[in-house]
């Protein structure tokens, strides 16, 4: 996924809903793998809080690489926080509501907490996400079982 990533940074292409879908497939993949493969194991438990456990483990992983790079990436691509940044200077001054002073100071403020705030939505996408596809992994699990 984080080559994926950087691959259509590379390529201009990394804000396409196309991009977005593909990060899902690829993250439900590895989910899924990680729940096949233990079902494959010795170890095997056909219980849901077994199998949740299990790819507990691979999303939690998956978090944590993402979180990191972005965290990394965020960092080292000035361009894009102030891509954002303009982005965002547009659309308070669309909304009419404001005035200048106003929307200098809240793009001040969204600057400073720029990194942490991708660093949140990273983290609590992903883990959303993850718990999602591996609640339904797991139900599919038992439900194929019966």
């Amino acid at each position: 996924m984080v080559g994926l990533s950087i691959l259509l940074q590379l390529t201009g292409r990394s804000n396409s809903s196309a991009a977005q879908n593909l990060f899902y497939v690829l993250y439900a993949g590895a989910i899924a793998w990680t729940l096949l493969d233990y079902k494959r194991s010795e170890n095997y438990v056909a219980s849901f809080g077994a199998i949740f456990g299990q790819g507990f483990r691979c999303f939690i992983i998956i978090t944590l690489i993402t979180v990191i790079f972005a965290g990394v990436n965020s960092s080292v691509h000035p361009e894009e926080k102030a891509a954002a940044l303009n982005r965002y200077a547009e659309d308070l001054k669309k909304e009419g509501n404001r005035n200048e002073a106003e929307i200098k100071k809240m793009v001040e403020s969204a600057d400073k907490q720029f990194v942490t705030g991708q660093i949140y939505v990273a983290a609590f996408g992903t883990l959303i996400t993850g718990a999602l596809f591996t609640a339904a992994g797991a139900g599919l699990l038992l439900m194929r079982k019966k």
